[in-house]
């Protein structure tokens, strides 16, 4: 063979080599962030549920924010700064057609009043939870418990919770809420609150009642409790939505974290977690 065939073919052996090890050695295609932000009250069903799909996807990049208001979160998803808003309420079908946005109702939860585990009362009517918010009874002992003082927990009236108990209990509507009231800016803080405070009443959802392990309970209302069926068949009528946003056809990991969602697996994780799936 002559010294030119011999380089020849010694340049291609080294390309025969080299060119499948680099395609060994190249890495696999990094899944893309998603990041979920927005209603603090959707949060903890969110968390679940990431948690959740993680375990199924075990590269998959998903985080969960700590909570955005309703102009912030359409704001950060236009600009692509999260990938999935979560809202209860405030999408208005103006935003929906100005936005592209796409809209996935996946689950409807109720909104419960709730108490701290030191508290043995099982149910509250509509007009004794008035008394108790606008400070007309401020004992337990009136609505069948201890004689201890109710530590009574809000939250700011345009959040979700209190926005469904205004619209849906009727003495709540012009309610002065007493001035002992603590305010829980956010939802994760009623939580906290609720989980930590003996003799504390709050309002919050079925989703941290589940995940408190047993350091907060939700009461019945008007002796219906919140009940997956009662949920369902609106026997049970305090409920929130759990809307999950996208900006324009999901594609990539967004598309396969929204099939998880809205899955018999995602169902599973709804219900774990105190919320009736909507499928």
């Amino acid at each position: 063979m002559s010294t030119i065939g011999s380089v020849l073919w010694s340049k291609a052996l080294a390309l025969a080599i080299v060119v499948p090890l680099a395609l060994v050695l190249l890495p696999a295609r990094a899944q893309e962030k998603i990041i979920l932000d927005g209603s603090t009250g959707m949060l903890p069903l969110a968390r679940a549920l990431a948690s959740a799909y993680r375990q199924q996807v075990p590269d998959a990049q998903i985080e969960v924010g700590v909570g955005l208001g309703t102009g912030a979160r359409l704001k950060a998803l236009a600009e692509g700064k999260i990938q999935i808003a979560l809202a209860s309420h405030g999408i208005k079908p103006e935003d929906v057609r100005a936005g592209d946005l796409r809209v996935f109702e996946a689950a409807k939860g109720a909104v419960v009043f709730a108490v701290n585990e030191t508290v043995p009362i099982a149910n509250v009517s509509e007009i004794q939870a008035c008394e108790v918010y606008g400070g007309k009874i401020d004992n337990w002992r009136p609505l069948g418990g201890s004689d201890s003082l109710v530590a009574v927990l809000t939250r700011p009236p345009a959040e979700v919770d209190p926005e469904v108990i205004r619209t849906k209990i009727d003495c709540f509507k012009d309610l002065k809420e007493v001035a002992t009231a603590k305010v829980m800016p956010r939802g994760g803080d009623m939580a906290k609150a609720l989980a930590e405070t003996p003799h504390a009443l709050g309002m919050t959802s079925m989703t941290v009642v589940e995940q408190s392990g047993g350091k907060v309970k939700a009461l019945s209302l008007n002796g219906v409790a919140p009940t997956i069926a009662n949920v369902k068949s609106g026997r049970y009528f305090l409920t929130r939505d759990f809307l999950f946003v996208v900006k324009g056809e999901p594609v990539g990991s967004t598309r396969k974290f929204l099939d998880f969602l809205l899955s018999p697996d995602g169902d599973r994780v709804i219900l774990a977690n105190g919320a009736v799936p909507l499928r």
